[in-house]
């Protein structure tokens, strides 16, 4: 169904780097949920206020919220669709975001009437009739929501819009919602003495301000800055290498300027011996790759380094030993060294992990000491960095 309704409606459906393209994707989803949300509220309206139960009557109006996140969603396309323009030279792609969090804010509002209203019911209880029909065409409603679920869950990861994921997980705790009602429902018919549709009424708000908490997390997390994927700066780092001049990568920075939109910059090691213009175009070629393939608009720093001096490598690997006995995640870059008469200074940067113990100058005494006992005087020179990517890829 997913399949044929992207068929049907969107034109060029894998080109979701085109701003149409999402937008096409964006009108389709809100206008399926608008549909779908709005045919569930007036159902569980009619099966809530014949049978008084709250939990129900709730489940609706979660869904009638639901449609007006749709149309606050489209609303948040069509900004998010608008070209780059002299204000807002990377586009309007985090828009996205905006709307997403706006989503959030909607969720924990109902959250907190529903929570409200089902404390008064547990207080002050009502008795909710037993309709074993519109039991079972609630519980047939369920379907409905499932395949809300996996429909949004296929377009958002196809395209990557938070908005649409966030949609996909509220359409999931809709599933819970509502068998969470049914199962308060039957309850009900067996023990009259005990409140459990203002019961389910609650446990129904916690599951709202769980998935309200966690969109409104994930979303502050990409406005703030969060690091790109692992998965991401690991394709972008192999592509680089797959150019034999380049021996390797540090120094990677990937910004985010909504889907679809991202900007980086990253060093490439190479040969200090390599013709110049020889390097300059291997870097140019990778910069195009990245695009084509990852659609990352990179720009490549050539950092020239010595490969071929026996005792520069000798004393990088002495070096990157220290390192790893002091701690494993430590990792070294544009290491150099300059030898007198009396000591050698080594330069080198190190990258240091966000959750490290060591301070920087714990770090750098503790290799000091270490190199006090060669044969060599050594003096360092240390660059402390912090990483801009996920960890597990530096």
């Amino acid at each position: 169904m997913t399949q044929f309704l992207i068929k049907r409606f969107i034109k060029d459906p894998e080109n979701i780097r085109d701003e149409k393209v999402r937008l096409a994707y964006g009108t389709l989803t809100s206008a399926i949920g608008m549909c779908c949300n709005i045919f569930l509220f007036i159902l569980k309206g009619i099966i809530g206020l014949t049978i008084h139960s709250i939990s129900i009557i709730s489940d609706g109006f979660n869904n009638l919220s639901d449609c007006m996140s749709c149309l606050i969603t489209l609303f948040g396309y069509r900004l998010s669709a608008k070209p780059a323009d002299k204000e807002h030279p990377f586009g309007h792609g985090r828009m996205e975001y905006v709307v997403s969090f706006i989503v959030a804010i909607i969720i924990f509002i109902f959250g907190f009437q529903l929570l409200n209203t089902s404390i008064d019911k547990i207080i002050h209880p009502d008795e909710v009739s037993f309709n074993l029909v519109l039991v079972i065409i609630l519980a047939a409603s369920i379907l409905v929501k499932v395949w809300m679920a996996f429909f949004y869950r296929s377009i958002g990861t196809k395209i990557n819009n938070m908005a649409v994921k966030a949609a996909s997980d509220d359409s999931r705790n809709d599933v819970l919602a509502t068998a969470i009602s049914l199962i308060a429902i039957v309850l009900s018919a067996f023990t009259k003495n005990i409140p459990f549709d203002g019961i389910a009424g609650v446990i129904l708000a916690c599951f709202i301000f769980y998935s309200g908490y966690g969109i409104a997390i994930e979303i502050i997390n990409q406005l703030l800055g969060a690091p790109a994927s692992k998965e991401l700066t690991a394709a972008i780092r192999n592509q680089m290498l797959s150019h034999k001049e380049i021996v390797g990568v540090h120094d990677m920075i990937i910004h985010d300027y909504g889907p679809g939109v991202q900007i980086g910059s990253a060093h490439a090691e190479v040969n200090a011996k390599m013709d110049f213009l020889a390097a300059h175009d291997v870097i140019d070629e990778a910069e195009r790759e990245i695009e084509e393939n990852l659609h990352v608009m990179m720009t490549i720093h050539m950092d020239p380094i010595i490969v071929d001096d026996p005792l520069l490598n000798e004393y990088k690997k002495m070096v990157d030993a220290i390192l790893n006995e002091i701690d494993p995640n430590l990792s070294m870059h544009d290491f150099r060294m300059v030898s007198g008469p009396t000591h050698t200074n080594l330069v080198f940067d190190i990258l240091v992990p966000y959750d490290e113990k060591l301070s920087n100058i714990e770090i750098k005494d503790k290799i000091d000491a270490q190199l006090a006992g060669k044969p060599v005087k050594f003096y360092t020179v240390i660059h402390f960095d912090r990483g801009f990517i996920s960890e597990e890829d530096e």
